[in-house]
């Protein structure tokens, strides 16, 4: 990797930690303070947000990466194409605020949640306002990385600080806004440094609105296939079931969350590639990409498939021991994704806007979930919802390995996959002779940290190029320390 995308992979998977790990700090003390009703409140006016939230940004965030990124040498440039997109993005959010105002009025069962929603909603205007995808595009995730975690470190002291009865649950809410949007508002004058972001009457629709459209409709796909087997598994076999695939996709998500890190920091450059037709050096670096999926993502799959049981009861209670299953099965798909949705679909196909073939793999992958759901759910419940889940992985592998162009190759795949595969089977070995150990919080941790241990180990001496680069960066800053 060069010198800038390592970097920036660091500070996105510092910001993807912070991220997973907020919500982990402050929900406990939330939830023992608000109580379930006041939680309840606050998380159904984030849903009603969610989807105004959705239409706000339609697919402007990854349009607007590959677009100024192919600009960032032209101020002048970058300043027209971002004033564009900041232009129809107002558009889009006037228009989502608009029917957000009609919902709070015709819908009267929303009365009571009205000013909570109100309050919610300044995170739309404030994630539009802040124009974040122009920091991405600039590759500047050390700002990105810092304003965030700077923010969440506030609304931490303010959680503590201000939130002390169940009443508070509007407080709560505000410094969640904080936390989310309120960024944003130091964006506004941090990308000044890039260029001059305006309100222009020249937004050129016709050029914009199609892969913003295509991008919104794949969201949509996504959305539906992420979660309509919960939905389904509560219309059909109840709350118990839903409540046990859920847990199972919480943990399953945060390990899909680090692998992701890479996506958004690869993606400007890749669309400076592709848009220059320069395959090679595309090829070179998609090369890397896999590596880093691969290189990372197997141990997480296998290391979560080994201790599951372990991993559900330490994180969800022995209430919850059948998602184990479901989260093994989870992790087959994730495997499965780390070549198709997360590399073929998120590092070749939107790079190099063929995000139409992705919608439909996206499309398609939505109707099998809800076919297989609906076959499998009545007999299986939960595990025939996640078979469904991994199944949908597996379309949308098939049907962009086929769309892949053929000017796109990885050199020495064999190679790249076999430290990793190797690397697996030592984790394999260690945790089965952790089940020795009786307790499970011992058994668990001495789970984790042999298998880190001994799976790095097997990286060094299979000279895997990751490993071997990393630790040639360590060397190099100790050597100078």
């Amino acid at each position: 990797m060069t010198k800038s995308i390592k970097k920036n992979t660091v500070y996105n998977m510092v910001k993807t930690v912070s991220s997973i790990a907020f919500p982990l700090i402050t929900f406990p003390y939330a939830s023992r303070v608000l109580l379930p009703e006041g939680i309840g409140k606050v998380n159904f006016g984030l849903s009603v947000v969610s989807y105004f939230a959705l239409l706000a940004s339609l697919g402007i965030t990854t349009h607007a990466v590959r677009e100024c990124a192919l600009h960032q040498g032209d101020r002048e440039k970058l300043g027209n194409v971002a004033s564009e997109i900041f232009s129809i993005n107002m558009c889009t959010t006037l228009v989502a605020y608009a029917l957000l105002a009609l919902t709070l009025v015709f819908f009267r069962e929303l009365d009571e949640y009205r000013f909570l929603i109100i309050l919610q909603s300044s995170t739309i205007l404030l994630t539009t306002l802040g124009c974040d995808w122009l920091n991405t595009a600039m590759e500047d995730f050390k700002f990105i990385t810092l304003r965030t975690v700077g923010f969440q470190v506030v609304s931490l002291v303010l959680l503590f600080a201000l939130v002390h009865t169940q009443d508070d649950y509007m407080i709560y809410a505000a410094i969640s806004v904080i936390a989310s949007g309120g960024a944003n508002l130091v964006n506004m004058w941090y990308r000044r440094r890039y260029c001059k972001v305006r309100l222009t009457p020249r937004m050129r629709w016709r050029y914009h609105l199609a892969p913003i459209l295509l991008l919104f409709a794949m969201m949509i796909a996504q959305t539906i296939f992420g979660n309509i087997d919960v939905t389904m598994l509560g219309l059909m076999v109840g709350d118990r079931e839903a409540g046990i695939c859920s847990t199972a996709h919480k943990i399953s998500g945060v390990v899909s969350q680090l692998v992701a890190a890479l996506a958004w920091v690869i993606m400007p450059r890749l669309s400076v590639y592709f848009a220059e037709g320069d395959y090679e050096s595309a090829n070179g670096l998609l090369r890397k990409v896999l590596g880093f999926n691969v290189t990372l993502g197997f141990p997480l799959a296998v290391g979560v498939l080994m201790i599951a049981d372990d991993a559900i009861i330490a994180f969800a209670g022995q209430e919850f021991a059948a998602s184990a299953s479901v989260l093994r099965i989870l992790m087959v798909g994730f495997v499965i994704s780390l070549f198709g949705g997360s590399f073929l679909g998120n590092a070749i196909m939107l790079p190099s806007k063929n995000e139409k073939h992705f919608m439909v793999a996206c499309i398609l992958a939505a109707i099998v979930n809800v076919a297989l759901n609906a076959l499998l759910i009545p007999m299986y419940g939960a595990v025939g919802a996640a078979v469904a889940t991994a199944a949908c992985a597996l379309v949308i592998f098939l049907y962009l390995l086929a769309k892949v162009d053929r000017r796109i190759h990885i050199e020495r795949l064999g190679k790249l996959l076999l430290s990793p595969i190797a690397g697996c089977a030592a984790i394999v070995l260690v945790c089965l002779a952790c089940f020795l150990i009786p307790n499970m919080w011992i058994r668990l941790l001495v789970s984790i940290a042999c298998s880190a241990v001994v799976y790095m180990a097997v990286m060094v001496l299979a000279e895997n190029e990751f490993a071997t680069e990393i630790l040639s960066i360590a060397k190099a800053k100790f050597t100078r320390s």
